[in-house]
């Protein structure tokens, strides 16, 4: 069996990305960066979340001689230009800080209304191959940005951020419904088919 890494030491990403490979019917064991604790984090020096992506795939499949997915995603704010976009996990200044994060956000739309307050999660997803190959596909979930956070699930921005058609934020949803609309579920799921075909 064909062994896949995934540029990730969260092991609810690779649960993630194992369940939707078996639903596609992919016969792959994918494994966590985890297995390879001697491979450093590689720096996210890309300016869009697709350089970043393939940044950790090529590190990765160099490092291990595998086959390697990454993916980066963030927050991207119609009024602020895509912005935080890339720089969403550190938009506070320390990378990681949700709470920080969020409240900055929310204090720069402070002013905004409603009917401008649109946004969507977006994630770039690469696979690489040990000899240079290359494959990014996206994912976005579409919404608009509400001015507190509601909801106790999820991560990052997912209390803020209500998908078009829903009247609960990210935050809200059980585990299941989010991951089947979410931004990374979509990249991920259009993976699949690419890793079919460039690994046989």
């Amino acid at each position: 069996m064909q062994r896949l890494i995934l540029a990730t030491r969260n092991a609810n990403k690779v649960t993630e990305l194992r369940a939707i490979l078996a639903g596609a019917g992919l016969s792959v064991e994918l494994v966590g960066a985890d297995e390879y604790p001697d491979i450093p984090d590689v720096p996210e020096t890309g300016v869009t979340f697709a350089e970043n992506a393939l940044l950790k795939a090529h590190a990765l499949a160099r490092a291990t001689g595998l086959p390697a997915v990454a993916d980066d995603s963030g927050l991207c704010v119609d009024v602020l230009g895509g912005a935080p976009g890339i720089f969403s996990a550190r938009w506070a200044g320390k990378h990681g800080d949700d709470k920080a994060n969020l409240e900055l956000l929310l204090a720069q739309l402070a002013e905004i209304g409603d009917e401008h307050r649109g946004a969507c999660f977006a994630c770039a997803a690469a696979l690489a191959l040990p000899d240079g190959t290359e494959q990014v596909v996206e994912g976005r979930l579409h919404g608009t940005l509400r001015h507190a956070p509601v909801g106790e699930g999820g991560f990052g921005y997912d209390p803020i951020l209500q998908p078009e058609g829903e009247t609960r934020t990210c935050a809200e949803l059980p585990p299941g419904e989010k991951n089947a609309i979410s931004h990374r579920g979509k990249a991920f799921r259009a993976l699949a088919p690419v890793i079919r075909d460039l690994l046989g």
